[in-house]
């Protein structure tokens, strides 16, 4: 697993992909140019470092960027602490294609230090510089269709342009390499650097009696579940629920849905040790899938008919199929697991034409209305980020970290510390 490794390199030849894709959403000027090479932050420094993907199986660097200078609706951000998710091991591992060079990292807080020239009055209130916030890793236009409709977790310019091209929203990213001045695309905020140019629409503010670094996880990790719980299951007090997979997001689904007042929360895993931490994080039952069949003893435990709610948060064949499998007649399939692309999973058609089993899928929740109620939970106690964050390492130690994601190593969240 050397690809992992972070190491000092040479840079890669590479081109930028076309950002031909007409413009979604309004209100970055285009003539706005950047002159990045010598833009200094408030007169301070004028570059900045950043763990750079070069393509698939190769190690992940730490290269020297100019630092990056945020546009009209921007901030810029000092981070202070980034989350290691699946997500990105998707895109260093090849299995999710994504613009390369990139800076990965999706997951973050940090410190406000610039705001971009025009960004409104309101914003920078909100925001002012100083303050302590967090990121979402769907950073909503707040223009486009979805946006208006308030379904910013589905906005068209975060997947036509971010996801797509690695960019902003005005088709540029805002990396630049120090050496020779080329660009590095962004994959959502590009959060494991040592400052990130955040759209506004996906910040909220962080009490200052939340620490940076546990907290970062409430941009995805537990932002995610709390989507899939609130928006996608729509999980009642009293409901049964199984969540498949005991990772980041899958063990921030137990603390929501015992939040949310869940009777029977069934925790599914192969690895005994994520199950022993399952119950801590609010599990009242655990199933290891290696050692008995997850959807007979999921049945078993309800009493024959099987949850209410079942999350899928790996995103394998195998595990789809168990998830439609263990909810009951009528119950919610939810599936929150990323896959490599062309994965397709099997479904019982019949059952579910008869049964009236749904089938939901989930990417994450809605930055401006949920962030910061995600917030709140983690501010009153509700949800234990102490719990929820079993590693932190250095920012030289990323690429390990990945390396032990891969491996199933990491027990819940792990953080790496920019501060």
């Amino acid at each position: 697993m050397g690809f992992f490794s972070i190491s000092r390199s040479l840079i890669r030849r590479f081109s930028k992909p076309s950002t031909g894709l007409r413009s979604i959403c309004h209100g970055v000027p285009k003539s706005e140019k950047i002159n990045a090479s010598s833009y200094h932050l408030n007169g301070g420094s004028s570059f900045m470092r950043g763990t750079v993907f070069w393509e698939p199986n190769k190690p992940l660097t730490i290269e020297e960027f100019h630092m990056p200078r945020p546009k009209a609706g921007e901030i810029l951000i000092k981070t202070k602490a980034c989350g290691v998710c699946h997500s990105d091991l998707h895109v260093i591992k090849g299995e999710l294609p994504f613009a390369s060079p990139c800076v990965v990292g999706h997951e973050i807080t940090g410190e406000v230090v610039e705001h971009g020239e025009h960004t409104d009055n309101g914003v920078i209130k909100r925001f002012p510089i100083g303050s302590h916030v967090v990121g979402a890793f769907i950073m909503p236009c707040g223009n486009c269709f979805f946006c208006v409709k308030g379904q910013e977790d589905m906005c068209e310019a975060f997947f036509a342009y971010n996801r797509a091209k690695g960019t902003l929203y005005d088709g540029e990213t805002r990396l630049f390499l120090r050496s020779n001045g080329k660009p590095v695309y962004m994959y959502s905020m590009g959060g494991l650097a040592e400052y990130c140019v955040v759209p506004a629409n996906a910040l909220a503010v962080l009490p200052n009696s939340l620490p940076y670094t546990e907290s970062a996880i409430l941009g995805c990790a537990v932002f995610t579940a709390y989507g899939a719980m609130r928006h996608a299951a729509d999980l009642r007090a009293g409901d049964a629920i199984a969540v498949i997979g005991i990772g980041g997001v899958g063990s921030s689904c137990l603390q929501i849905a015992r939040a949310f007042g869940a009777a029977e929360i069934i925790a599914v895993d192969v690895h005994d040790e994520k199950l022993q931490n399952a119950k801590i994080l609010g599990a009242t039952h655990t199933v290891n899938a290696m050692k008995e069949d997850a959807v007979d003893r999921i049945k078993e435990i309800t009493g024959g008919m099987g949850v209410d709610i079942a999350v899928e948060a790996l995103g394998k064949p195998q595990t789809f199929l168990q998830c439609t499998q263990s909810v009951r007649d009528g119950g919610k399939a939810v599936m929150i697991g990323l896959a490599a692309s062309n994965v397709l999973g099997e479904v019982d058609i019949t059952r579910l034409v008869r049964r009236q089993i749904k089938i939901i899928g989930s990417y994450g929740a809605r930055a401006r209305q949920d962030l910061p109620l995600v917030v709140k939970l983690a501010e009153t106690g509700i949800f234990n980020l102490n719990a929820a964050v079993s590693r932190k390492c250095k920012f030289e130690e990323a690429g390990k970290a990945y390396e032990d994601l891969d491996s199933g190593n990491i027990v819940g969240r792990a953080v790496v510390e920019i501060m």
